[in-house]
């Protein structure tokens, strides 16, 4: 099982390299998404796949009895997705405001502190 999620993860890495690399701020955004769910499979991962009960302690009792999931990383996981959220959520509004200031969402034509002159960087397209 972990080495189809490893297996997951890379894929995920991959193509959020590969659209985070985009010169289009909208498909940053959506790399930048997965690569944040690739880095909670990790975390996921890393803290063991078993079959076990709840990690609940039953009432009387110091420990859990018998096997149980870790506890741990299902607590950062969760903490990671709703942070993940509020950046998506945050760089959504960053974008639509770019673009309703500049009127574009290409990186090379957001220059506004540095505009290009006309003909500049003409044989890089």
């Amino acid at each position: 099982m972990e080495a189809l999620l490893a297996l997951a993860i890379g894929v995920l890495v991959a193509a959020a390299v590969y659209l985070m690399l985009a010169r289009n701020l909208l498909r940053f955004i959506f790399g930048l998404v997965l690569i944040s769910n690739a880095a909670n499979l990790t975390i996921f991962t890393a803290g063991r796949l078993v079959e076990g009960a709840p990690p609940l302690v039953p009432v009387g009792l110091d420990a859990p009895a018998g096997t149980v999931a870790n506890a741990l990383p299902q607590a950062l996981v969760l903490t990671a997705i709703v942070i993940g959220f509020g950046l998506f959520a945050f760089a959504l509004t960053l974008m639509f405001r770019a673009y309703t200031t500049l009127g574009t969402l290409n990186g090379d034509e957001m220059r506004v502190a540095e505009p290009r002159e006309p003909g500049e960087g003409s044989a890089l397209r």
